[in-house]
């Protein structure tokens, strides 16, 4: 049975009241990032009383500073994990081919065979490559939805990505990965989705105290606590989840991403993946995005000491990024290109690991999770990737179910359409071809009830010259997305605000909405 998906102020006040009666709930999820979320729809779908909390807003975390990548595991196979390559190309294909059809779709990876890349290099990149079809096949994920690796002639290579290097150019590999729209739609859209399956998902609400058995909440928006019962509390807080459970080690890493106009790559339609100098498995990958934007990324840069709200590339990330992309390229971009940047840190687990400096590289660090129960009863899922977020949510919530004795129907998920899906019930189906394709792109087959239910003046219009958003997106994230903010619309429900120059441009037509 399913209900209204939309995440609304009103929703919010009225969830808060109803807590404030005393009742005891089966499961408190504490933070709202991908796995948070993703806990919260699997809960509530197998019929369980959910409440979700989080202090900010819906993936204000780590989950909005992605490579926007849904990985099919090929590094993990190379480094021989075997188990997370297997698990991540499984995702992978239920993701593109079931939950959400929508926001991920096939993207072109470019690997250009220039005179700097020897022979046994390249040989190893299509052994690769080819072992990465294999996971694939193995995974049930059709070539329809992901295409075969090939390598391909030297003018199409320059037809995919223009600005490619051309002296020397012998053509170049080509293979396909998962690519999501933007990471934090795929958040947003989890957590309508537990919404509308009865889960309670409430931002700027943040939790201390957290056993067993409860946890108080506090709404930061006026101040006022609840203490809540539960028969399971689960620690999805990402970097800080040690926070919640202290005896917790983690081992953030901080992966560094730049935002460059599409022009300066010559509006490129693969991600141009260039070898790191002196790495056997690492790139640089410059992938087009939505808005006319081309993210290029990342860093694997050990982060100790306090952990931040918003991380900040350090200007050794920047050169390194830039120096690396720039032996690819027939151009030269420099800082000046640099419209933007974002920095994110990985939640991975504190192995131990001892290498030359005394820790090892995070690059080194294992992606796996692990799910942990507190001495006071709290579980935790720390570590792990986007792409595995089903899979753990699935992992720590039959762990806490069996734990805590609690009946529930079985998991759902694999199958489960999200918001915005065509087999979703929120939705038309096949999106009107009318639409706006960046709209379609965004919001799948829910894109015509954007327009719909607009109620603010000129909701086709663009919220500014030249960003292919709408005014009746903006109204969207604030009467369907749970927004409440101006910070919520332009950097989370939209990525407007990752290029300041549109960020002011666009806050002013925000705040109308609020």
């Amino acid at each position: 049975m399913t209900g209204s998906s939309a995440l609304t102020a009103a929703r919010r006040t009225a969830d808060l009241q109803a807590l404030g009666d005393g009742a005891a709930v089966d499961v408190v999820v504490i933070g709202g990032g991908i796995t948070g979320t993703g806990i919260a729809l699997d809960a509530a779908s197998r019929g369980l009383s959910v409440v979700l909390v989080e202090k900010h807003d819906l993936a204000f975390g780590t989950s909005r500073w992605s490579s926007k990548l849904v990985h099919g595991g090929l590094r993990y196979l190379a480094t021989g994990n075997v188990g997370i390559a297997r698990r991540s190309a499984i995702e992978r294909g239920i993701l593109m081919s079931r939950n959400a059809p929508h926001l991920v779709t096939a993207m072109p990876q470019l690997v250009p065979l220039l005179p700097s890349m020897r022979t046994p290099a390249r040989a190893l990149v299509r052994v690769g490559f080819l072992a990465g079809d294999g996971l694939r096949a193995l995974a049930g994920t059709s070539a329809d939805t992901l295409p075969c690796s090939r390598r391909i002639a030297a003018d199409r290579a320059i037809a995919l990505a223009p600005n490619v290097r051309r002296a020397g150019l012998d053509g170049a590999l080509l293979a396909y990965d998962g690519q999501l729209i933007d990471d934090a739609r795929l958040v947003v859209a989890v957590a309508r989705t537990a919404a509308q399956h009865g889960a309670r998902i409430l931002t700027r609400v943040a939790a201390a105290d957290a056993t067993g058995t409860s946890v108080r909440l506090t709404d930061q928006l006026t101040g006022e606590s609840t203490v809540l019962a539960a028969r399971a509390v689960i620690n999805a807080a990402g970097v800080w989840a040690g926070d919640v459970d202290t005896a917790l080690r983690l081992r953030p890493s901080r992966g560094t991403h730049l935002v460059l106009d599409a022009a300066a790559f010559g509006h490129p339609t693969a991600a141009l993946t260039v070898p790191i100098p002196g790495e056997l498995n690492r790139f640089v990958f410059a992938m087009p995005e939505q808005l006319g934007r081309v993210y290029l990324g990342l860093t694997d840069e050990d982060a100790p000491g306090p952990i931040p709200d918003e991380p900040q590339p350090t200007p050794d990330e920047v050169a390194f990024l830039l120096a690396t992309v720039n032996t690819a390229l027939d151009v030269a971009l420099t800082e000046s290109d640099v419209i933007g940047a974002y920095a994110g840190l990985r939640p991975l687990i504190d192995t131990g690991a001892v290498g030359a400096d005394g820790r090892g590289r995070t690059a080194d660090v294992s992606r796996d999770h692990a799910v942990t129960e507190s001495a006071n009863g709290v579980f935790s899922v720390i570590g792990g990737k986007l792409t595995e977020y089903r899979y753990m949510a699935q992992d720590v919530l039959d762990r806490a179910l069996a734990e805590r004795r609690i009946a529930a129907r079985p998991c759902r998920t694999t199958d489960l359409p999200l918001v915005g899906a065509p087999a979703n019930p929120v939705g038309d189906g096949r999106p009107d071809a009318a639409l706006p394709r960046s709209l379609v792109a965004r919001y799948g087959a829910e894109a015509s009830h954007v327009f719909a239910a607009a109620t603010g003046d000129r909701p086709r219009d663009a919220v500014a010259e030249g960003i292919d958003v709408t005014r009746a997106e903006f109204e969207y994230a604030v009467t369907h997305e749970g927004a409440l903010t101006v910070d919520d619309v332009v950097d989370r429900r939209t990525r407007i605000g990752l290029v300041a120059a549109d960020r002011a441009r666009v806050t002013d037509v925000a705040a109308e909405f609020l």
